[in-house]
C-alpha cells in the first residue's frame, strides 16, 4: 500500500482505524512546515521542537477519542494547534513584546532617560508595567497579532497564513490594538491629571 498516494484525509482514517504509518506519513508530509511556523515565532530550536512535539500529542490524543471533524482540512488544523500552543507559552512567560511606535520607534525605548532620577526611573518602571498591563487587556486576536508583529518580528503575510485570516484582517487588528492601546494611555493620563 503506498500511502504517499493518499491525500491526508484518507491518512487519517488509516491512522484511526489503527496503521501508524497513516500518521507517520502525515508527519513526514508536513513535519517541516509546521516546525518552520512554530520556530519563526519562538525563533528557539529545542523550544520549537517542544512545542512541536505537544502538537502532535494533541493531535493524536484528538484523532484517537474520534473529536477529528476537520474534514479535509487536516494541516489547517494542525497549524492552529501549534499555534495556539506558541500563544499560550507567550502568555505564560508573560514576555514583553517589543512595540514600536509610527516612526518606526521602540515605545519602551522612547522611555529611556537621561540622568535618571529615583523618580524618573520609577515613573518608567510604572509606564512598562502600565504598558504591559494594557496590552494583556486588549481582545485575543488583536493581542496576538501584536506579540506576532513585535515580538516575534513576523510580517503580516506570515501572521495571515498562521491565524488562517486574510492581509487585511491581520492588518486591521494590529491598527485596533493599537488604537486601544492609544486609548488607554489616555485615560491613565487623565487619571494622573486628574
Amino acid at each position: 500500500m503506498n500511502l504517499q498516494s493518499y491525500n491526508d484525509q484518507d491518512l487519517v482514517k488509516v491512522y484511526i482505524t489503527g496503521d501508524e504509518n497513516g500518521l507517520q506519513e502525515l508527519l513526514r508530509r508536513h513535519k517541516s512546515k509546521i516546525y518552520t511556523s512554530i520556530y519563526l515565532l519562538v525563533k528557539d530550536q529545542y523550544l520549537a521542537e517542544d512545542i512541536f512535539q505537544d502538537a502532535f500529542i494533541k493531535v493524536i490524543n484528538t484523532l484517537r477519542s474520534g473529536r477529528y471533524n476537520e474534514e479535509g482540512k487536516f494541516l489547517p488544523w494542525v497549524m492552529r494547534i501549534a499555534h495556539n500552543l506558541v500563544i499560550d507559552y507567550f502568555r505564560k512567560e508573560k514576555r514583553t513584546p517589543i512595540i514600536t511606535s509610527a516612526d518606526g520607534m521602540d515605545v519602551f525605548n522612547m522611555l529611556q532617560f537621561y540622568d535618571e532620577s529615583a523618580e524618573d526611573k520609577m515613573l518608567r518602571d510604572q509606564t512598562h508595567k502600565d504598558l504591559k498591563a494594557m496590552i494583556h487587556l486588549l481582545p485575543d486576536e488583536q493581542k496576538e497579532v501584536l506579540l506576532m508583529r513585535h515580538y516575534a518580528d513576523l510580517s503580516f503575510k506570515e501572521i495571515a497564513d498562521l491565524t488562517d485570516v486574510s492581509i487585511n484582517t491581520a492588518l486591521g487588528r494590529m491598527r485596533y490594538a493599537l488604537s486601544n492601546l492609544r486609548k488607554m494611555l489616555k485615560t491613565k493620563e487623565m487619571t494622573y491629571k486628574g
